[in-house]
């Protein structure tokens, strides 16, 4: 006889727990028993007040941010959609049942207040801690890059001399309010600054001649610093005697993304570069990352991300692979 299933749900009993329900084999218990982010209080904690209502726990946001990796989750709304929906994920965070998860929008505000610097310690600290583990060999290295699409459309593009002239005067606007309310600032601390000066009697610098100073500071000046300006593209620069689109057309949603090819489409839409280096080791754990426009091509940041991986991790690598895109070459 065939059966039907009717749907009928009973309240839960006391007596089940989630650490019930999760089996012991669980990926987020492995990882909960491998991976300790208590360090993430003290490396945020500049962004919180003394005293005030309580936050959403830092350690449960960047586990959050662990699951949207591992998973391949691209929004955060989509993100608490699964974290509601999977009692190993609820488990990860450390809510119960009948607990209210964060809402989307609170993580937004949080990851705009964190800011890009807080992530990139978040990211140092996890390498730090494969380099303790023994995970990192260091003596070959891997360069790849990789383009991801954005969720912006190639419709919301306008005159970027337009955008950029309304975004100069704000903050020229900016400036000049400044300045009117902190001239007594300014004054205070150039009057500090002298006092320190007598104070100490040091009146010289030692190092180069001042003429070597300058020429060496005139040709860094010249260089763009990939790293420090957050992959952010070099736009007073027009490469290779022609104007890219994206130094003339800008999008309203996702002014950092630029127009590049899409895979398998044949069509054209905004997007980004993601530039990895990657330990050679078995683990392959990635030693640094870096998001650009799509525009910039691979060989461009390569150099900088080398020197920092180099020097940051204090290897010694004998050797550097990369596929045929970074040996173009590097023209200023």
């Amino acid at each position: 006889m065939m059966g039907t299933k009717i749907r009928n749900f009973a309240p839960l009993p006391r007596e089940v727990s989630l650490e019930d329900l999760v089996p012991e084999d669980n990926f987020y218990r492995r990882l909960e028993a491998t991976l300790n982010l208590s360090f993430v209080r003290d490396l945020v904690e500049d962004h919180y007040a003394c005293a005030g209502r309580p936050s959403i726990d830092p350690v449960v946001f960047f586990r959050l941010q662990l699951v949207m990796f591992f998973e391949d989750i691209r929004s955060e709304r989509r993100l608490m959609e699964v974290a509601a929906d999977r009692l190993s994920v609820r488990w990860y965070l450390g809510y119960d049942l009948h607990e209210s998860l964060p809402d989307h929008s609170s993580l937004t505000r949080i990851r705009k207040r964190y800011g890009l610097s807080a992530f990139r310690r978040f990211f140092e600290r996890i390498v730090e801690l494969c380099a303790e583990a023994g995970l990192v060999w260091g003596e070959e290295l891997y360069f790849d890059a990789t383009k991801v699409e954005a969720n912006a459309s190639l419709d919301s593009t306008r005159s970027r001399l337009l955008l950029e002239n309304l975004h100069n005067l704000k903050n020229r606007l900016k400036e000049h309010l400044g300045e009117i309310f902190s001239e007594q600032e300014i004054f205070s601390e150039q009057s500090s600054l002298t006092q320190d000066v007598h104070t100490t009697g040091i009146t010289a610098v030692v190092g180069a001649k001042p003429e070597k100073r300058r020429a060496l500071a005139q040709k860094n000046a010249r260089q763009h610093r990939w790293i420090s300006e957050a992959g952010r593209q070099q736009r007073e620069v027009v490469r290779w005697g022609y104007r890219r689109i994206a130094d003339l057309r800008v999008s309203t949603t996702d002014p950092d993304a630029s127009p590049m090819q899409q895979k398998n489409k044949g069509t054209s839409g905004l997007g980004y570069q993601t530039h990895y280096v990657v330990d050679g080791a078995k683990a392959r754990v990635i030693l640094d990352v870096l998001v650009t426009p799509a525009e910039v091509t691979e060989n461009l940041p390569m150099l900088e991300l080398l020197f920092r991986s180099r020097f940051r991790w204090r290897l010694h690598p004998r050797s550097v692979t990369a596929d045929a895109a970074y040996g173009a070459q590097q023209r200023t």
